[in-house]
């Protein structure tokens, strides 16, 4: 009787292992194309749902729009440029792959961005609730580039960097460093949109600090 209880649970365990693999498996390119494209595709209307709205977020793409209130100059292409310098932390620290990847993300989210406006406009929608949904798709933009061993650059790649590195969960990273950057947008813009923005990026953080676990998801 025993051997056959044996024999069962050594059963019920394969028949586990074939629906949840234990090990680590490998995104085939096809896996990394559809994912990484959806993911821009999300983060691109975000972003042209802040920038119509006044809001602005943290990372790179805070400063974008912050420069972009300021100056006029297009978003994307201060997306574009101000990621620049962090690919070769990207080289160094993550590969050459991961590196290529994130670096065609960002050159085709500033590319949408740029075309946002002749594709998509919003009539109404409250600037807290649009802040809100700005961080949830955002989030998911790059909860989808992190499980595809990419991001959007700059501060994705440092904050997925020391969480590989040292543990430090990567929405704790980017909460610390964006608090500095709504500071910088306290003293340039109207301090209403910058707190409706600081929820939107709280939102953000939470949702990745919850869902980007490395523990959890063993996909590679």
């Amino acid at each position: 009787m025993k051997i056959l209880h044996r024999n069962n649970e050594s059963a019920q365990l394969d028949r586990r292992s074939e629906t949840w693999a234990s090990t680590a498996t490998h995104h085939a390119p096809w896996e990394d194309a559809q994912g990484i494209g959806f993911s821009i595709l999300a983060t691109a209307v975000a972003l042209s749902m802040l920038e119509h709205l006044g809001l602005m977020t943290g990372g790179i793409a805070g400063l974008a729009l912050i420069g972009h209130y300021l100056t006029g100059i297009d978003t994307g292409l201060l997306f574009f440029l101000g990621n620049l310098p962090f690919y070769i932390l990207g080289v160094i620290r993550m590969g050459w792959a991961f590196t290529l990847k994130s670096f065609a993300a960002v050159a085709v989210l500033s590319l949408l961005v740029g075309v946002q406006a002749d594709w998509i406009s919003y009539d109404r929608i409250a600037p807290l609730y649009g802040a809100i949904i700005a961080g949830v798709l955002i989030g998911f933009g790059l909860l989808g580039m992190f499980r595809h061993r990419a991001s959007l650059g700059g501060v994705g790649i440092l904050a997925l960097f020391l969480q590989d590195r040292f543990g430090f969960r990567a929405g704790l990273t980017q909460l610390v460093i964006d608090a500095g950057i709504f500071a910088l947008a306290l003293a340039t813009l109207d301090p209403v949109l910058v707190a409706y923005s600081f929820a939107g990026a709280v939102v953000l953080n939470l949702f990745l600090t919850v869902n980007h676990r490395t523990d959890r998801y063993i996909a590679r």
